[in-house]
C-alpha cells in the first residue's frame, strides 16, 4: 500500500477558507482531479481536486473546519488505482498463485463448477432479461389507459387564446405539469396535467381559443399498481435480487458518465427549474463555476431547483431557470425574483393553529397582474373633490324615467361621460408606452373599464366608445356588464381594450385610496364615498355634496401638472353637467 497525503493547494491568495461540503467518503475510489471537498472564502466557493487517483483511506476534516494552503485533508491509497486494470501485474499474479496453492483440490473443483454455473446463469439472465422486457412492455400496455385531457374551469373566462404549447407528442409529464399556456386580458395561465403519463396527441395549436370542457390533448396514463417492478425481476431468485441491490453506480464514476447523467437530469427538470425555497439557514450546494454563472446572469441560487448528485445545482439548472424566467417576462408573466429579494415566511404553526388553502385561479391572476403593474409602473396619485350637488339632484329627478326604461341611473354614467371628455381634451392620458421600441401608442378611441366587485374576485368589463353614447345607453351597458361579471358570464372580448379604468369604493366607504394602474393603461380613477361638507361660497358656508377623486397615473407618461388638470376638469364637468353638452 502506498498512501499519499491530500493537501490543500494554492488558494489564489485566500488565507483561510471554510469547508462547506465533503464530496467523498472514506473508501471511495476517485480519479485524479476529481473533486474531494468544497471550500468557501468570502468571495467564492472552490472545489479542491484530488492530486492522485486511488482510494480514499482517511478524511481528517469535517464541514465547518477552516483550512489554509498546505493543510492535510486526508490520505489516499494510490496503489488501489490500478487494481484489476492490468492482468499481467506480477504482484497480483503472485497473490493469485499463492492462493491457488493453498486451496484444496476439492475447493478448486467446486470453484470450477461454480464458474460453469455462473456462465450458464449469465446466459439464463440474458434470456430472462429479454423476456422480462417483453413482459414489462406487455404489462405497461395492459396496465395503462387512454385519456382525453379537457380544459379545466377558467374562472368564468371563455374563448381564451392559446399562446404557448408547453409539451410535445411523446413527452412524459407528471401531475400538475403545465401543458399549455393561455392568456386572458387579465393574466396568463398555465393549464396543468390532471394525470401522469405520455403525451400521445395534441389537439390544439397556438392561436386556438379554448373554453371549459374543450378537448386539449390525448395521453396514455400508466396505472400505478406497483406490479411492474416485480414483473421485470420475476425470473430472478431472491439471492440474485439481493446481489444486485448494492451494485449502484459508485460516486467515483468517470466524469463523462457524470456529465451525461447530469445533462439528462437537467433536461428533464428544465421546465420546472424553480421550486419552493429552502428553509432559512439551509446551504445552497453549487460549485464555483456555477456560482460565477449565477452571479453573471443575476440568478438567485436559492430559487433554482438542483438536479445534480447530493442536491447540487448544475450549470444546466441555472440556464434553465434563466430561460424559464425570460420566457415568462416576454409573455408578460410574473418573473421569479425580478431582482427583488423574496419574502421568506416563518413557520406560522409555531405561533398557533393555521390552515392552508390554495389560491383560486382568479385570485392568482389578479395578484400576478397587480404585482406586475406595481413593479413596472412608477405610480403617483392626485387627489381632488368634485361638487356633485346639482348632478345628484338631476339624477334623482330621473328616477321615474329610469323605471320606465328599466334602467337605474347611477352616478357612474355621468362619471364615464366626464372621463371621456377629459380623455379627449388631455390625450396624454389615452396612450400606452412601448418601452421596448421607445414609442408612445396614441389611441383614437375611448374605451373605459369599470371595476366590478364580485364574489369570485375583481373583474373589469369594458364599455366601448363612451364618447359616442348617451347617459341612458351608458347606464344600460354598465348594468348589463356588471350583472354578467357577478354571474361569471363575461366573455374575454368584453374585458379587453380599455384605455382608462374607473374603480369605486363609494358603496363601502372611505375618504381616499391609491388604486393601482391597470397597465398597459396609464391612469385609473378611484372614487370614494360622497359626503355633505360645508363649503365657503365667499359669504357663508353652504352644505355641498363632495365626491372624492383619486387619480393614479404612470409618471412616465403623465406629469403632475397634467394630472392636476385632469382632476380639475373632472370636478368642473361633474359640478355642472351642462358642460358635457358643449
Amino acid at each position: 500500500m502506498s498512501e499519499q497525503d491530500i493537501k490543500v493547494p494554492d488558494l489564489g491568495g485566500a488565507d483561510e477558507v471554510e469547508v462547506i461540503e465533503l464530496l467523498v467518503s472514506k473508501g471511495d475510489t476517485v480519479e485524479e482531479e476529481d473533486p474531494i471537498l468544497t471550500v468557501e472564502s468570502d468571495k467564492a466557493s472552490v472545489e479542491l481536486p484530488s492530486p492522485f487517483a486511488g482510494k480514499i483511506t482517511k478524511l481528517s476534516v469535517k464541514v465547518g473546519d477552516t483550512l489554509s494552503e498546505g493543510d492535510v485533508v486526508g490520505t489516499i491509497d494510490t496503489d488501489s488505482a490500478g487494481d484489476g486494470d492490468d492482468d499481467d501485474d506480477s504482484d497480483s499474479d503472485d497473490k493469485e498463485k499463492g492462493k491457488a496453492e493453498s486451496e484444496k483440490a476439492s475447493d478448486e473443483s467446486k470453484d470450477e463448477d461454480t464458474d460453469s454455473d455462473e456462465d450458464q446463469d449469465d446466459k439464463q439472465k440474458e434470456k430472462e432479461s429479454d423476456s422480462g422486457k417483453q413482459k414489462s412492455s406487455g404489462k405497461k400496455d395492459g396496465g395503462s389507459r387512454k385519456e382525453t385531457v379537457k380544459v379545466p374551469a377558467l374562472d368564468g373566462f371563455e374563448d381564451v387564446p392559446v399562446i404557448d404549447i408547453n409539451v410535445s407528442e411523446g413527452d412524459e409529464v407528471g401531475v400538475e405539469d403545465p401543458l399549455v399556456t393561455v392568456e386572458s386580458d387579465k393574466a396568463t395561465m398555465e393549464l396543468p396535467s390532471p394525470y401522469a403519463g405520455r403525451i400521445d396527441k395534441i389537439l390544439v395549436k397556438e392561436g386556438d381559443k379554448l373554453s371549459e370542457g374543450d378537448d386539449l390533448l390525448e395521453m396514455t396514463v400508466q396505472e400505478d399498481d406497483g406490479g411492474d417492478a416485480d414483473d421485470e425481476t420475476g425470473g430472478e431468485s431472491g439471492s440474485e435480487k439481493v446481489d444486485k441491490a448494492p451494485k449502484e453506480e459508485p460516486e467515483g464514476k468517470s466524469g463523462k458518465d457524470k456529465k451525461q447523467a447530469e445533462s439528462s437530469t437537467s433536461e428533464e427538470t428544465e421546465g420546472d427549474s424553480t421550486y419552493q425555497m429552502p428553509s432559512p439557514g439551509s446551504k445552497v450546494h453549487a460549485g464555483p463555476a456555477v456560482r460565477k454563472l449565477a452571479r453573471e446572469l443575476g440568478a438567485d441560487l436559492t430559487r433554482v431547483k438542483p438536479s445534480g448528485p447530493k442536491s447540487r445545482i448544475l450549470k444546466e439548472d441555472v440556464e434553465g431557470y434563466i430561460r424559464q424566467n425570460l420566457k415568462k417576462a416576454q409573455e408578460g408573466g410574473s418573473v421569479e425574483g425580478a431582482g427583488i429579494p423574496g419574502v421568506k415566511l416563518p413557520d406560522f404553526s409555531q405561533f398557533g393553529e393555521v390552515e392552508r388553502q390554495p389560491m383560486s385561479r382568479m385570485m392568482t391572476a389578479t395578484a400576478t397582474s397587480m404585482h406586475k403593474s406595481w413593479l413596472n409602473v412608477p405610480h403617483v396619485t392626485q387627489f381632488d373633490d368634485a361638487d356633485i350637488t346639482e348632478m345628484e339632484a338631476f339624477r334623482k329627478s330621473q328616477k321615474q324615467a329610469g323605471e320606465k326604461k328599466g334602467v337605474k341611473l347611477t352616478p357612474l354614467p355621468f362619471i364615464l361621460k366626464a372621463c371621456a371628455v377629459a380623455l379627449a381634451e388631455l390625450p396624454q392620458f389615452n396612450v400606452s408606452l412601448d418601452m421596448e421600441r421607445k414609442e408612445v401608442v396614441r389611441k383614437k378611441y375611448i374605451h373605459i373599464g369599470i371595476a366590478v366587485d364580485t364574489p369570485h374576485g375583481l373583474m373589469v368589463p369594458v364599455i366601448r366608445d363612451v364618447d359616442q353614447k348617451g347617459l341612458w345607453q351608458l347606464a344600460e351597458e354598465a348594468q348589463e356588464l356588471a350583472g354578467k361579471a357577478r354571474d361569471k358570464k363575461l366573455k374575454p372580448a368584453e374585458m379587453q381594450g380599455a384605455c382608462f379604468s374607473i374603480t369605486s369604493l363609494g358603496g363601502i366607504g372611505g375618504t381616499a385610496f391609491t388604486p393601482i394602474v391597470n397597465t398597459p393603461e396609464v391612469a385609473i380613477l378611484g372614487l370614494s364615498r360622497a359626503d355633505m361638507k360645508p363649503v365657503w361660497d365667499g359669504e357663508a358656508f353652504q352644505p355641498r355634496l363632495l365626491l372624492p377623486l383619486s387619480l393614479s397615473y404612470d409618471h412616465r407618461a403623465v406629469n403632475g401638472a397634467d394630472a392636476a388638470r385632469f382632476t380639475n376638469l373632472l370636478a368642473q364637468l361633474l359640478g355642472d353637467i351642462r358642460r358635457l353638452l358643449l
